[in-house]
């Protein structure tokens, strides 16, 4: 008997072992002839007392139950009886006797006395571990030194379904081959545990071990184990002891509500429909399937509403999928249609709108109310267990959470297609024709998604060859961010036709912004916020630039100044006073003018070029400055390697706008002006002057029409103005006529009736030329008028940049 069996029989035989229990011979007389020193321990007698003298001295008889009366002192059976101490006290004691063998010794017998209360305790210890081996729910098995099954109670025995004498000596990982733990940091096998218990003493307490049981061999279970180091009283190893419980129910719950948590946290963390179907598939594989695909309708795709009901069969694009069976497989490179054939799960659940499964194959519809978006299939070995209605229960919850993701990203993509729209027909098409300026330009929406922003730019042809640049930011994204961005840019367009200096213009569209924000609150009501997107703060930057004077005036309503570049390279910021943004009202807006050599570069951009989350604004001008300085490059280029620089990736969380500009000059043989007197001769002088320019140009053709022109405007202001007066013409891509005055009023065009003596001469110059109006200056107006060249006009000179 190996030690393990050796302590084993020990514990099992009581108190009342011969070998250790209180015991006595006696003869056939009850007279005592031998004497042990655990009775002399228990009774207080030492053998010279008690030897040869009757049993009745520590055991007195009881009373016959019968009519006689008659006290006995029965030998055999076992018993409760009273015995009496050497020193007078009572003991309750519990009694056997069995005969003596041997030659000559039939008549002697053994008496073995033991107390009382631990023959009850130990009584009751039996009961106990006799329930453990047979009642309790907790399987328990032990196993030897050498790790072999010496027992297991009953609930063991149910799990392995085979008697114990049969697997007696069976090693741990025979008895489960497939099985393995799975609680992380632990060894994978039973036996490897087992092992580092048995050599480090340590006790590991609740891992979860997976596998299939003998007596459900086609369903994994999962079970709760612990183990711990057997040892004696004297600290020898006897073995390992194992208890285990089948959790499989809870554990189960406890991984859906883990899949739950998971799937709220990864799926749906873009507004992409593609992202959010790939997201699906990589919480379900293979923590909830083999297999997991997501096919869509095209129309969800395309941002459209789903408009096929239940009952038809609508086609479908796979857009993601995942196997843990074939890692290699990945995502569809790009979406692709697919078709079930009638009797399939996925042909059944599309005409039914409902859910379909078989014994492997689970098909649920992507729903949002009531309008179908597609379907997710999920897909198990036929070695894994079936779907049972807990596992459809959370597929159902894991495919209505995505289904929301979806749509979400559905009604983002429409109303993000539809903002790039908008905002693509905004932004200018097509740069207008001028020479004052060559341009490059770059934008970039935002794909943020919060969705399309509000920055633009623009380029505005002006009179007497200037132009006017302009870049704006609207606060906030989206549809009503790009619309505002569209009455902003249509508004600055026509107040710049007025010939406003920059200041004077920030100041009306401030005007116009503070007031569309006032009308808005006041439809909507005192208690209910403008939306951000209507929200007060825009910023915009305006600046004219002249290419005869080379004068650039600018303002600006709380935007980043430009940056400019001389022909040299040498960078600078101006000083430009920022200004409040528009719509804040009661603030003055300043201007600069600065003189820009031909050659020199203007940048204009909005902060999402130049500013970021993990980046200083004072970092990104910098850079900026840095890539503008090789002013020499091509504007293309230029602005390349600007977005290379300050937005290497293809995304951007800001909308950005740049617009370079590098300066151009009109030379002395494109300008003829002359000052003239203001009185009437200066209208004979003024045709002479301006028809003999003409004849400079090789434009004579024009003289007709230029002679009545500068006629009728040198004729009005030598009439309604004073001081003197100003004709100047340009040779640019039109010919440009002007007549400055230091009048403040304005002609306008008039029908003269037919006996009126005048005021036909101003209708007579808008028949004759393309375009003509008013320019203010602080020192009086500037009337202007464009005529187009002769077709066969061999052109003019290019200006000087």
């Amino acid at each position: 008997m190996n030690a393990w069996n050796t302590a084993q029989s020990a514990d099992f035989r009581g108190p009342l072992d011969v070998t250790r229990a209180a015991t006595a011979v006696l003869d056939a007389q009850n007279l005592v002839i031998g004497w042990s020193a655990a009775a002399e321990e228990l009774l207080g007698y030492t053998p010279d007392d008690i030897i040869g003298l009757p049993l009745e001295t520590f055991l007195p008889p009881v009373a016959d139950p019968g009519l006689t009366g008659r006290p006995v002192t029965p030998l055999s059976g076992s018993e409760a009886r009273t015995a009496v101490h050497r020193d007078g006290r009572l003991l309750h004691v519990a009694m056997t006797t069995c005969p003596v063998a041997g030659k000559g010794t039939e008549s002697a017998r053994v008496l073995v006395v033991a107390e009382l209360d631990g023959v009850r305790s130990w009584q009751s210890r039996q009961a106990m571990l006799h329930g453990l081996a047979t009642q309790s729910p907790v399987g328990l098995a032990t196993y030897d030194t050498d790790l072999r099954l010496t027992w297991f109670n009953a609930a063991y025995g149910l799990e392995i379904g085979v008697p114990l004498r049969e697997l007696l000596g069976s090693r741990a990982d025979d008895l489960y081959p497939k099985g393995v733990f799975v609680t992380e940091g632990y060894p994978r096998s039973l036996e490897e545990v087992m092992g580092h218990v048995l050599e480090s003493g340590e006790s590991i307490l609740d891992l979860h071990f997976v596998g299939q049981p003998p007596t459900d061999p086609e369903t994994e279970h999962v079970w709760s184990c612990s183990y711990y180091r057997l040892q004696d009283a004297q600290g020898k190893i006897l073995g390992v002891c194992e208890d285990a419980f089948d959790i499989t129910d809870r554990y189960q719950a406890q991984r859906r509500l883990n899949l739950l948590v998971e799937a709220g946290l990864r799926i749906g963390t873009t507004l992409d429909v593609t992202v959010t179907a790939r997201e699906i598939t990589e919480v379900a594989v293979p923590a909830f399937a083999t297999a997991v695909t997501v096919d869509l309708s095209r129309a969800v795709l395309d941002g459209a509403e789903p408009d096929h009901a239940s009952g038809t069969v609508p086609p479908l694009l796979r857009v993601a999928s995942r196997s843990a069976s074939q890692p290699g497989l990945g995502e569809p490179e790009t979406p692709y249609r697919i078709d079930y054939p009638p009797g399939s799960s996925q042909y059944r659940s599309l005409s039914s709108g409902g859910m379909a499964h078989d014994e492997n194959t689970m098909v649920v519809p992507l729903r949002v109310g009531g309008s179908p978006l597609g379907l997710v299939t999920f897909v198990r070995s036929r070695h894994s267990a079936v779907f049972d209605s807990g596992e459809i229960d959370l597929a159902d919850e894991l495919v209505t959470r995505t289904a929301v993701c979806i749509d979400n990203a559905r009604r983002f993509a429409r109303e993000r297609s539809a903002s790039l729209a908008l905002q693509r027909d905004l932004l200018p098409q097509h740069l207008p024709a001028q020479s004052a300026v060559d341009l490059a330009y770059r934008y970039m929406p935002s794909d943020d998604r919060s969705g399309v922003g509000g920055d633009w730019f623009d380029v505005i042809g002006l009179s007497g060859a200037r132009v006017g640049l302009v870049v704006g930011d609207v606060v906030g994204h989206g549809l009503q961010a790009a619309a505002t961005m569209g009455r902003l840019r249509t508004t600055v367009r026509a107040l710049a036709q007025l010939d406003l200096p920059p200041d004077e213009l920030l100041s009306r569209l401030d005007d116009l912004v503070g007031q569309t924000a006032e009308d808005q609150a006041t439809a909507l009501g005192p208690d209910v916020a403008l939306p951000d997107d209507m929200a007060i703060g825009v910023t915009c930057l305006y600046a004219i630039y002249d290419p005869v004077s080379r004068l650039c005036t600018m303002a600006r309503a709380g935007h980043l100044p430009p940056a400019i570049v001389d022909t040299e390279g040498a960078l600078t910021f101006p000083d430009l006073p920022a200004g409040p943004p528009l719509g804040l009202g009661g603030l003055p807006f300043e201007s600069l003018e600065l003189e820009l050599p031909a050659g020199s570069l203007l940048a204009l951009f909005t902060d999402g070029l130049v500013e970021a989350r993990d980046r200083d604004i004072d970092v990104g001008l910098g850079a900026l400055g840095r890539v503008l300085s090789d002013n020499r490059r091509p504007l293309e280029e230029l602005c390349d390697r600007v977005l290379t620089e300050l937005l290497p990736s293809a995304t951007a969380p800001d909308d950005t706008a740049l617009l370079l500009a590098r300066t151009r000059e009109l030379g002395t043989q494109q300008v003829a002006e002359w000052e003239l007197p203001a009185e009437p001769a200066a209208v004979g002088r003024a045709r002479e002057l301006a028809t003999g320019q003409l004849r400079d140009w090789d434009l004579e053709e024009l003289s007709y029409a230029i002679e009545l022109v500068v006629s009728e405007l040198v004729t009005n202001a030598v009439r309604h103005a004073s001081g003197p007066l100003h004709l100047r013409l340009l040779r640019d891509l039109t010919l440009l006529t002007e007549v400055s005055d230091t009048g403040h009023t304005s002609p306008h065009l008039r029908h003269s009736a037919s006996d009126d003596e005048g005021g036909r001469g101003l209708f007579i110059v808008a028949q004759l030329v393309q375009r003509w109006g008013t320019r203010y200056t602080p020192f009086g107006k500037t009337i202007w008028t464009e005529q187009a060249f002769p077709p066969d006009y061999p052109g003019t000179p290019r200006p000087v940049g």
